[in-house]
């Protein structure tokens, strides 16, 4: 009956045990597919830029060209617009971050350091004023404890 369940429990074990190894399989494999389809998108993409260009660089089309080249010049000035602006919050959150640092910080670790000392201190004054006198009151006892026992031998 025993072999029976653990035969069961290995076989169950097994079984998802291959379960997961076939999951592992097909993750690689969608992988692998988008991997393929992103490759192949990329490679469109760049014939078609290059079938492009090659039609606007013909001269029958060379007033279209210019209108593109100034629609990406217009896009290309409004981007380096959005950059300087992100670059300006860049520099005044780095600055806020700065200030964070040296006036909020630095005091809480200022008062950190004073409670670390103030308890190296209290850890001092009991070990002065309390464990060392237990600690000689015992040594006293078991001397005296020894002296007055009667020996053995």
């Amino acid at each position: 009956m025993m072999n029976g369940e653990i035969n069961n429990q290995l076989t169950t074990s097994t079984q998802e045990n291959l379960g997961a190894v076939d999951e592992s399989q097909a993750t690689t494999q969608n992988t692998k597919k988008y991997l393929i389809a992103g490759i192949l998108v990329a490679i469109v993409l760049i014939v078609l830029i290059v079938l492009a260009t090659i039609y606007l660089v013909d001269e029958t089309h060379q007033q279209r060209t210019e209108q593109i080249r100034d629609v990406f010049i217009i896009f290309l000035a409004l981007q380096s617009l959005v950059i300087g602006i992100a670059m300006v919050v860049l520099i005044v959150q780095l600055s806020s971050l700065i200030n964070l640092l040296q006036n909020e910080l630095r005091p809480i670790i200022n008062s950190t350091s004073e409670t670390v000392n103030t308890l190296k201190g209290t850890a001092k004054f009991m070990s002065d004023n309390l464990a060392e006198p237990v600690i000689k009151l015992n040594q006293y006892a078991a001397m005296l404890k020894r002296i007055f026992k009667p020996s053995k031998n």
